[in-house]
């Protein structure tokens, strides 16, 4: 599943990163301790984490995920959208918990489909 077709299946409101939407999502990963997601997601996870500072933005680029999804309409940052925006990284918002989010992306099949 690409990261377009996640977009259009759960209403994700596209935030930055446009130009990333046909990246392959190959499985979720949950978390808000940066330094646990660098040490443990994987290339092409969809990323959802409560986290909206610019520093999810470095993360998102070193781990390689597919997109990161801020949940619960959280606020972000404007210096972080302008800098997901540069590195290419697609920031995805929702109005779901994560708890919400990942029992959809499971009925979607999406979790570890490559």
């Amino acid at each position: 599943m690409t990261v377009k077709e996640l977009v259009g299946r759960l209403n994700f409101k596209v935030i930055a990163g446009q130009q990333g939407l046909d990246k392959t999502v190959s499985g979720v990963y949950i978390c808000d301790l940066l330094s646990w997601v660098m040490a443990h997601a994987q290339k092409g996870n969809a990323w959802i984490t409560v986290q909206t500072n610019i520093n999810i933005v470095a993360v998102a680029v070193l781990t390689e995920v597919s997109c990161v999804i801020i949940p619960e309409n959280i606020s972000i940052d404007q210096n972080t959208i302008n800098k997901a925006e540069a590195e290419g990284i697609v920031l995805l918002s929702s109005p779901l918990t994560s708890y919400e989010i990942a029992c959809h992306l499971n009925e979607i099949s999406c979790v570890g489909e490559k």
